[in-house]
């Protein structure tokens, strides 16, 4: 199927390309999402309506973006776990804990921004983690989980 795009969507392309994808994903995901519509000749038109309407808001939450990511740069959360002898964790740290941890210092981050490569933490000890605040604005903190017997 083949569609516009309204925002940029990451592997995918920016805002006003023309795009084939499969038909699922534009149903069941893209066109739901307003991150893209048909692309017929009546969205075409449409579309080039609103490009610089689409453009602003699009900087503009890049600005909100990186303002945020330069308040999260190089924090370091404490997070505390029941741990074993041998120093491993009873459980995990998931993306869930580490975005409570920052909902308690008042910074408000959706959990499926918190990027964990290798999967929940499951040892003691700091561990850089990523959050994708926008497609093109990423910030580094330090996720340090301390054992408590």
């Amino acid at each position: 199927m083949q569609i516009i795009l309204m925002e940029k969507v990451v592997n995918l392309g920016n805002l006003g390309d023309e795009v084939k994808v499969k038909d699922g994903y534009a149903r069941n995901y893209l066109i739901p999402q307003g991150k893209a519509k048909r692309a017929t000749e009546a969205n075409r038109k449409v579309f080039e309506v609103k490009r610089a309407e689409l453009e602003r808001i699009q900087a503009e939450q890049v600005t909100v973006a990186q303002a945020l990511a330069t308040r999260l740069e190089g924090l370091m959360l404490q997070i505390t776990r029941k741990t074993g002898v041998d120093g491993r964790l009873f459980g995990s740290v998931t993306n869930i804990d580490i975005a409570e941890a920052l909902q308690a210092q008042g910074i408000t981050i959706e959990r499926a921004a918190i990027r964990l490569p290798e999967g929940p933490l499951k040892t003691i000890g700091d561990t850089p983690v990523s959050v994708a605040l926008h497609t093109d604005v990423v910030a580094s903190i330090t996720v340090s989980v301390l054992g408590e017997h």
